[in-house]
């Protein structure tokens, strides 16, 4: 192991399987069956013969039925993730890792395995992470047993759960699903960029359009259909409301069995290795951030933690956004790519550039963590054919809470700076559940089987306390949804113990 190599990746993997239990068990997928599927293709894509000997690290994202407290193992429990992948794909890793909760995680861990290999701790790593919530939610419909139970004596790091991303005061108002927030997000997007509840639908379609274009033509995606700007904009069965101002196909889709795996390597072992030049794909820059709680993020139209990880990304590259040739933003929801778009400075209106290489999680698909693990799959393949070019991809986590950004090119850089430790946010709004007269910041409203169920807002105090209130009544909820923005209006908020509801003044 040598300090001071250059990281590089050198092989990607992908695996896709559409069993949804009609036809019975046979062929149904796992998630150990699909990441290790995927890492095989990795390996192989290397093109060198002695790789898999060569991986000293493993490392799987973590997957759904690990990411929730207290979530039931409907098929079984594999308590060994990275071990079983190690059996499975014939290596025998030094170092077993089981990553921590969010969707920052795949960039996040090449950002950590690209510092690790420069500084001589390790040589060859392979990560990989899959879902298979389509075959779970099938094989429960359809009657059908499939067996996931697994396990390996390997020790492993279990980098657990990590911190709590929901407080007392969110919860106690209906905050609970990641749509909710985002919907907080989205309006106030949309309330700065002066649109209508009808007009920033619109915007959200002009915007996911072309996403949907790019996954009609991927292979490995879970939903491969192209969508018009109608039919994305307009409520119907097929694409029916869920929190505002959110249409089903806003909205990352997770019944996907999708798998993904990435091989970094130090550049001297590549060399060793006798890996081809045209399979390598050099890590440029990287950045990592972390946001506070929703309710306590001074700013909501746009992402400090996304700002934060991009720019650390781009300035260890040596690059401005205009030098990029190719994206993969993380697209859980509008607002996401509203605001990466944002801390790159630009246009996605007017730009020409593809803000997606899959196809986005709403339309390629969303397997929870690990849905950045595809997009990295897809830049390597997307420089390898445009030898020289720049590319970022941003990861994200929670709501807008995680972030990790990276530029890769197969070019090599004349030398690596390491992405330095996540940055944390230093600025706080403070939250009180009081009584008294403020003004509108955002909202949103979710829905239930019976249509439209409970608002949810944030408004500000005239001393800048925010407070967290649901409607009174009705004629609230009716008002949050009428095509004008109800942001900036003045609303009474009567508190009672820990909750709080409005009326508009």
């Amino acid at each position: 192991m040598a300090k001071g190599d250059l990281p590089v990746l050198i092989g990607v993997g992908q695996s896709l399987s559409q069993w949804d239990g009609k036809a019975g068990p046979a062929g149904a997928p796992s998630p150990l069956s699909l990441m290790t599927e995927a890492s095989k293709a990795a390996l192989a894509d290397t093109g060198t013969p002695g790789i898999a000997a060569a991986i000293d690290t493993i490392a799987v994202v973590r997957i759904f039925e690990d990411s929730v407290g207290r979530a039931p193992h409907p098929h079984g429990h594999n308590t060994n993730l990275p071990g079983t992948l190690a059996r499975d794909t014939g290596t025998k890793p030094a170092r077993l890792i089981y990553e921590t909760v969010g969707g920052q995680s795949p960039q996040a861990l090449v950002n950590e395995f690209a510092r690790r290999i420069h500084a001589g701790e390790i040589d060859a790593v392979l990560i990989s992470g899959s879902e298979a919530n389509r075959a779970s939610k099938g094989a429960r419909k359809h009657g059908v047993e499939i067996n996931w139970a697994d396990g390996a004596d390997a020790p492993y790091e279990d980098r657990g759960m990590g911190p709590m991303m929901l407080s007392r005061e969110e919860i106690k108002h209906g905050l609970i699903a990641p749509a909710y927030f985002y919907g907080l997000f989205e309006n106030a997007i949309a309330a700065r960029e002066g649109r209508t509840r009808s007009g920033h639908r619109r915007a959200m379609a002009e915007l996911f359009q072309p996403f949907s274009a790019v996954a009609a033509k991927n292979k490995y995606s879970q939903f491969p259909v192209e969508h018009d700007v109608a039919f994305l904009s307009t409520p119907s069965r097929e694409n029916y409301e869920y929190a505002d101002p959110y249409l089903k196909w806003f909205i990352a889709q997770d019944a996907v069995n999708q798998g993904a795996a990435a091989i970094l390597v130090s550049s001297s072992k590549a060399d060793e290795l006798g890996v081809p030049e045209d399979k390598r794909v050099y890590i440029h820059g990287g950045g990592d951030a972390g946001d506070d709680l929703i309710s306590l993020r001074p700013v909501l139209d746009r992402s400090w933690a996304m700002d934060t990880a991009i720019g650390r990304a781009l300035a260890q590259s040596g690059k401005s956004q205009t030098g990029i040739a190719h994206f993969d933003l993380y697209s859980c929801f509008p607002s996401a790519v509203f605001s990466g778009a944002a801390a790159l400075g630009l246009d996605w209106n007017t730009d020409k550039r593809a803000l997606t290489l899959t196809g986005g999680l709403p339309f390629f698909g969303g397997p929870g963590n690990n849905y950045s693990l595809h997009g990295i799959a897809e830049m390597a393949a997307t420089l390898r054919k445009n030898k020289g070019a720049f590319g970022l991809v941003l990861a994200n986590g929670g709501w807008m809470t995680k972030e990790a950004a990276g530029v890769y090119s197969t070019t090599a850089p004349k030398s690596f700076t390491p992405a330095e430790a996540a940055a944390k946010a230093k600025t706080q709004v403070e939250v009180a559940i009081v009584s008294g007269d403020a003004v509108l910041e955002t909202f949103t409203v979710t829905h239930g089987k019976d249509g439209p169920d409970r608002g949810i807002i944030f408004a500000r105090f005239d001393d800048g306390r925010r407070v967290i209130a649901n409607n009174a009544g009705p004629a609230e909820l009716a008002t949050l949804r009428e095509d004008a923005s109800p942001v900036g209006r003045k609303v009474t908020v009567t508190a009672q113990d820990e909750t709080a509801t409005f009326v508009f003044a």
